[in-house]
């Protein structure tokens, strides 16, 4: 009895790696959860970059628009940033939320790869980027005039995700 008590914790351990191996083959990685999706934007106080005094991220009643998570640190928001800069040309509204960053670096960062942004925040815990459901920068949300998140796109916008994005929200030109 003893013996089968000395190896139980193997016997487990190998039935867990199993298990999750099962899982790790069978994964779709482009799977993008959005459960927000269909649901009403969450509506966060988070400080403003610029001066730090906390507003209300809102959405509902403001019109479309998008709403871009970003960090400093993020090597594929600079590969998203012309992509940015050219929704702001055409007149998309978009609300930048710094996610698990300073102030200072969010703004550096601003500074060297263009501002695109209407409105800009600063979520250096992390718990609004929670609540909107993100897994990693860069996330965008489109969120339609009444505040309702129409689509989310996981990855870093390209002309034609952002064009799609962009007209799921109701921004479409």
């Amino acid at each position: 009895m003893s013996r089968w008590l000395a190896i139980l914790p193997l016997v487990v351990l190998a039935a867990l790696a199993a298990l999750f191996a099962g899982y790790a083959l069978h994964h779709d990685p482009h799977v993008n959860p959005a459960a927000l999706v269909g649901r009403p934007a969450p509506a966060e106080t988070l400080p403003g970059l610029e001066d730090g005094t906390p507003r209300l991220l809102r959405t509902a009643g403001q019109g479309p628009v998008l709403i871009n998570f970003y960090a400093s640190w993020c090597a594929p928001c600079v590969e998203e940033a012309p992509a940015l800069m050219a929704l702001k040309a055409q007149g998309v509204p978009i609300i930048g939320v710094a996610w698990r960053d300073t102030p200072d670096k969010a703004q550096a960062f601003l500074e060297q790869h263009g501002d695109p942004f209407v409105a800009k925040y600063v979520d250096q815990s992390g718990r609004a980027g929670i609540d909107f459901g993100v897994s990693g920068v860069p996330e965008t949300f489109a969120v339609d005039a009444k505040g309702v998140i129409r689509a989310k796109q996981a990855l870093p916008l390209t002309p034609d995700s952002a064009e799609a994005l962009i007209d799921r929200a109701g921004l479409g030109r």
